[in-house]
């Protein structure tokens, strides 16, 4: 869990510095090797993964748009990932889904930029385990600004009715983009949603990820039994913005203060020392932690560009059997809209 942490974090400062390179001083998002807006998760390490470290392969989780420490923990192709970021031909859907839309198959991985998007679609992993008769599980992560979204209701509503192999994560990291919760819900927690729709509510509220993982355990070995759905929430800190750029002026400087204190890496590798792990294999799993970021971003800045001639593949599906190029159009034959 430590080196997953590290190399989460690790991946986020090292983006942050190539995202800014060519964006100073005028702030211009087209600028520099990454392209588009960037959303980190420095601080919030422990819910990835502390929950990731109880799923499998054929287990599906999908994240919101500051999505890379869920990725790290559920084991994407960390090259792959950077090469789809920085808009490259090999990223993992060819540089056009961008940091916010990744998604890899093989790890059981999606992301969206749309707020609790990935509920829906968790829910469906779960209805499939059912209908397949596996005991392989969905994750949903979304941020506690989501949880009065429709979408994130719904899917409560039906994982509970169908008792589906669904876990529900809230990271609350205390600013839905620029408002505290207190101004966005009357709840002082999201778990408590759970209470509404008849299944168990969880909070845990440090991050610390041995609590997060112990919790986690519970709630997976649930859905894994066929027991049903579990919702989680855990305590997270944003150490950064928004997104890169946001010059965070509706944040106290009390605020941000703390939120750099409260260091769930210092506090996991505090751990590991009160459990006799030296200071050498500490620095051994950071140094290790960091080279694999390093040679991730190497790798994906020495990647081609996607053709322009490109732009239109693999965005729309190919007409259903039996429907030719040949057929007249409805334009053609002067039908309505």
């Amino acid at each position: 869990m430590y080196e997953d942490m590290v190399t989460a974090r690790r991946y986020e400062e090292r983006l942050q510095e190539e995202y800014l390179e060519g964006k100073q001083p005028a702030f211009d998002i087209s600028a520099g090797p990454i392209p588009g807006e960037l959303h980190l998760a420095a601080g919030q390490e422990a819910a990835a993964v502390g929950v990731c470290q109880h799923l499998r392969d054929d287990d599906t989780v999908t994240a919101p748009h500051r999505p890379h420490h869920i990725a790290i923990a559920k084991g994407v192709d960390l090259k792959r990932m950077t090469a789809e970021i920085f808009g490259r031909e090999t990223g993992l859907s060819k540089g056009k889904g961008g940091h916010m839309h990744l998604f890899d198959p093989d790890a059981g991985f999606a992301c969206s930029g749309i707020i609790a998007e990935g509920c829906p679609p968790a829910v469906g992993a779960g209805i499939a385990a059912k209908k397949r008769n596996t005991d392989s599980v969905a994750v949903a992560f979304l941020g506690e600004g989501a949880i009065s979204q429709g979408a994130f209701l719904e899917s409560l509503n039906l994982a509970s009715v169908h008792d589906l192999p669904v876990v529900f994560v809230i990271e609350d990291n205390d600013w839905a983009i620029s408002m505290p919760k207190d101004r966005v819900t009357d709840v002082a927690n999201g778990s408590q949603r759970a209470d509404g729709f008849d299944l168990p509510g969880v909070r845990v509220d440090v991050d610390d990820a041995v609590a997060i993982h112990d919790a986690a355990e519970a709630a997976v070995g649930r859905a894994r039994d066929q027991n049903g759905p579990t919702l989680m929430e855990v305590q997270v800190h944003r150490r950064m913005g928004h997104f890169m750029g946001d010059p965070e002026t509706y944040r106290s400087d009390t605020d941000k203060t703390a939120a750099q204190q409260r260091d769930s890496i210092e506090r996991l590798a505090d751990r590991l020392r009160s459990h006799d792990v030296s200071d050498d294999t500490i620095d051994e799993i950071r140094e290790r932690a960091y080279d694999r970021v390093e040679e991730a971003i190497e790798w994906a800045k020495d990647q081609p560009e996607p053709e322009p001639a490109d732009a239109h593949e693999d965005v729309f599906s190919n007409p259903p059997s039996g429907v030719t190029d040949s057929e007249p159009s409805v334009a053609e034959t002067g039908g309505d809209d």
